[in-house]
C-alpha cells in the first residue's frame, strides 16, 4: 500500500492511497493516519481512486481512523471510491457515516 499525504492551504490533509487495503496493509495504514491525526491533522480526505481492493480489515482501519479523527474534533471523508468500495459502504450502511464524495475537491470544500 502506497500512502501520500498532502496538506493544501485549506488545512485539510488529503491522503492518496494506492494498492490493496487488506489484512496485510490495514494495520500500518491505520497507524500512519492516526499519527497524522495525533500530529494535528484532524480533517482528513482519503482519496480511494487507486485502491484496487478493500477487505474487512481495510474497512476496519478506515473506521478506526474516522473514530480517532472525530475524538480529536475532526472528521474523515472518502473521495473517489471505487465501485467495490461503494458497494461495501452501501451493504454495511457505512455510507451514512462515511459519505462518499465524487471528487477530492468536493470533499475538501465540504469542510469549509
Amino acid at each position: 500500500m502506497e500512502l501520500r499525504v498532502e496538506t493544501p492551504r485549506t488545512g485539510t490533509a488529503v491522503i492518496y492511497l494506492e494498492g490493496r487495503l487488506d489484512l496485510v496493509s490495514a494495520g500500518e495504514t491505520k497507524q500512519r493516519l492516526v499519527e497524522a491525526v495525533d500530529g494535528g491533522q484532524r480533517r482528513l480526505v482519503v482519496d480511494m481512486a487507486d485502491v484496487d481492493f478493500v477487505d474487512s480489515s481495510g474497512l476496519g482501519a478506515i473506521v478506526g481512523v474516522l473514530k480517532a479523527a472525530r475524538l480529536a474534533g475532526g472528521d474523515l471523508r472518502i473521495a473517489r471510491p471505487t465501485s467495490q468500495l461503494r458497494s461495501i459502504l452501501e451493504l454495511t450502511m457505512l455510507d451514512r457515516v462515511l459519505r462518499p464524495y465524487e471528487t477530492v475537491e468536493e470533499a475538501v470544500t465540504g469542510y469549509e
